[in-house]
């Protein structure tokens, strides 16, 4: 009798990966300090000690997710809706265009770094700190794009850019008919108000 040979798309997930991806899901939905360990071995089918063996702790396995959502979130920013933009503003908008509808969904829960930055207040924590890097380096990406725009103040601007995403991340939670909706007529109007005529 010929032993059947998995393929990869039919192997199964390792018990590290099928934690990961639970983490994900809960941590996302229910807030990293709301959800425990054993909801999420329950979820992924697991023992404890499997996912022990994986993570050193729950902060541990938070940064991991974390730094998954980093991986995914810059996916989403660099290429809008599955599309690359030679011209900054473009850019800009166009994943402002993606993420205002997307903010005014059921179930969206905003920016799991924002969120998570939130809820550990201790900068020595695995999981803020993953969340800090993430936002350091997303503002000085939103002032590069800036520059390029030809803003007269690039670093205002990227500053403003910023500061209305994340706005668009929490007033999203609130209401589905919030502030989030005009997400991108705002951008507009930063962006022409920032950049030099001509």
């Amino acid at each position: 009798m010929k032993k059947k040979v998995q393929t990869p798309a039919q192997a199964p997930l390792r018990a590290a990966d099928r934690i990961r991806a639970s983490a994900s899901e809960l941590f996302y939905r229910e807030g990293i300090r709301a959800v425990g360990v054993d909801e999420v071995v329950d979820r992924a089918g697991v023992t404890k000690p499997s996912l022990y063996r994986s993570f050193a702790s729950k902060d541990d396995l938070a940064a991991a997710y974390l730094r998954d959502y980093d991986v995914s979130f810059w996916e989403s920013f660099e290429r809008p809706g599955g599309t690359s933009y030679s011209n900054a503003r473009d850019h800009v908008l166009a994943y402002i265009g993606q993420l205002a509808p997307r903010a005014v969904a059921k179930g969206y829960r905003g920016c799991g770094l924002s969120n998570a930055a939130v809820e550990y207040p201790s900068r020595d924590n695995p999981a803020r700190q993953v969340a800090e890097a993430h936002k350091k380096v997303f503002r000085k990406r939103l002032r590069e794009l800036a520059a390029a725009m030809g803003a007269r103040q690039p670093n205002v601007l990227g500053d403003a850019l910023l500061l209305l995403i994340e706005g668009i991340y929490v007033t999203g939670q609130q209401s589905e008919d919030g502030p989030a909706q005009s997400a991108l007529a705002a951008a507009k109007l930063l962006i022409e108000a920032s950049v030099k005529a001509g």
